[in-house]
């Protein structure tokens, strides 16, 4: 799946019911629709029943349009001020509508959608022969590593959710399980599909998960459960084991252009191109784009309906570097008023007539080379990126007691930033580890701001579990005034999915 090259992918057949038909027309085969028997027969069968699921990128609800919306703006690093009243209430916890398409349903459905193809491939490749077994052994690898990526953020947003592991028909009707059951699944599929991935894989197919990003994701499980032991051997890996092939690149900027993707510092990326313009639906020339720089992008540039909280530029200038400057990942970070007076840049080129405490996400924009945005944008989304890792991996390690050794890691990342050692620049902190984590959550949002970690970061810090935690997050995002604990923590269940299954009960409070 290299960058610019999409993949092939397939629409995998499911059975039709007809309520009446003779025989003639029971053996007439519908070539526009295969059935699972008349598919799933070659090994090129199972190439693209896999690829079927990196498709789902792709689509509006996953990493093309509104999960940034709920896992950005619904943080206290952005906000919606769209004329969509609806959309931007979704942004703001004010959740009228279960059944909202943008902001709920799109991304329930894509998600299971995105389930059913691992699970189509977990269970019917199996059965096809193959003459190169390690390949097929990568196949069904990379499935349960994409299963488990996608129930992770389900598990994440909604919690309590239906836990599939077959290929589903219409008239299923789901049980629900807990987020902790959930979580145990995408820590067994994890397991299982590290044991088959690659270290690294050949150009032709960079962009696939390796042994890695599957340690990386199971990071993310143990520490959203606390569980910091398994935590902490996952990120071994990645910082001292086997695995630890992964670097800090020079330039920070690397990390969200479309120059320099698939660097020394990605670990799970997604691919993007703006070769094929069609609509997210399915079909030969389905887009293979993201739509996060035509949303997020300043007032008569794109569509502006999602936009950063301005207290983030005031963190950046909280510090300056040891040249006495200011922080260089504002620069790329965020588009604001001084942008130009800081750095000499402009917002897309232009001059501009900017709003007061007005800031906007620039992450995965195309400013530098273009005056607009649209539909069609090729910048690679760094899902999981070193410098998080390492920053997680400090985390870890302060969590297990082990602050003085924990603080080396936030300086590969500050030194990027040309920013002074943490123990010189805050000596106060000591081997505290309140206080350790207290400058932590600053350095992650300097170094990860507007990349989509923030809501979970907020979760796992326990931020939203009581009414003084949120009052404090309010201060700097007013939208936490809407915030119910023990509520919103959590996504509503789409309505519509409630009433036709009655093995699913609402999250609580709704």
């Amino acid at each position: 799946m290299m960058k610019k090259i999409v993949l092939i992918t397939a629409m995998i057949g499911i059975f039709l019911s007809f309520s009446s038909c003779n025989e003639e027309e029971l053996n007439l085969d519908n070539p526009n629709a295969l059935t699972t028997d008349q598919f799933w027969v070659t090994p090129n069968d199972a190439e693209l029943g896999v690829n079927s699921i990196y498709a789902m990128f792709y689509k509006d609800g996953l990493w093309s349009r509104w999960l940034y919306f709920r896992l950005d703006l619904t943080s206290d690093e952005g906000f919606s001020q769209s004329p969509w009243v609806e959309l931007a209430d979704w942004t703001r916890f004010n959740y009228i509508n279960y059944n909202f398409w943008e902001g709920n349903a799109v991304t329930w459905r894509d998600s299971y959608k995105a389930i059913f193809r691992a699970n189509q491939v977990l269970a019917y490749v199996p059965d096809i022969e193959f003459s190169d077994s390690n390949r097929k052994q990568q196949i069904l690898a990379e499935a349960k590593f994409l299963r488990a990526l996608h129930y992770y953020y389900a598990g994440l947003l909604w919690e309590n959710i239906p836990l599939v592991l077959e290929p589903s028909t219409p008239s299923d009707l789901p049980q629900q399980v807990s987020q902790e059951e959930v979580f145990a699944q995408v820590e067994q599929d994890l397991n299982e599909a590290f044991a088959d991935l690659p270290i690294q894989w050949d150009a032709q197919n960079t962009g696939r998960p390796t042994k890695g990003a599957a340690k990386a994701m199971l990071a993310k499980v143990y520490m959203q459960q606390h569980r910091w032991e398994e935590a902490k051997t996952a990120l071994d890996f990645l910082v001292v084991g086997e695995g630890a092939n992964y670097s800090l690149v020079g330039n920070y900027k690397d990390n969200f252009t479309d120059l320099n993707e698939n660097n020394a510092e990605s670990v799970f990326e997604i691919q993007f191109g703006d070769q094929r313009r069609g609509g997210t639906d399915e079909g030969p020339n389905a887009a293979v784009s993201s739509t996060r720089a035509q949303f997020f992008a300043p007032r008569g540039i794109g569509w502006s309906d999602g936009q950063a909280r301005f207290w983030l530029v005031d963190a950046f200038k909280q510090e300056s570097t040891v040249d006495g400057e200011i922080d260089p990942r504002l620069q790329h970070s965020l588009f604001y008023p001084s942008l130009f007076e800081d750095f000499g840049d402009k917002t897309y080129g232009r001059d501009w007539e900017w709003g007061e405490d007005e800031a906007w996400f620039r992450k995965g924009a195309r400013d530098y080379k273009r005056d607009n945005e649209d539909y069609y944008s090729e910048v690679n989304w760094r899902l999981i990126r070193y410098a998080d890792i390492l920053l997680r991996y400090a985390e870890v390690l302060n969590e297990l007691g082990m602050t003085a050794d924990a603080y080396q890691y936030v300086d590969m990342v500050r030194a990027r930033a040309n920013m002074a050692p943490l123990a010189e620049a805050y000596p106060e902190i000591g081997n505290n580890a309140d206080a350790f984590l207290d400058r932590l959550k600053i350095e992650r949002v300097l170094e990860l701001s507007g990349e989509s970690v923030r809501w979970e970061d907020l979760k796992r810090w326990g931020d939203l579990d009581s009414q003084e935690s949120v009052d404090e997050i309010a201060q700097r995002d007013p939208d936490f005034n809407n915030f119910e604990v023990g509520k919103n923590i959590r996504l509503p269940i789409p309505q519509v999915e409630v009433e036709n299954n009655p093995n699913l009960e609402q999250n609580p409070q709704y």
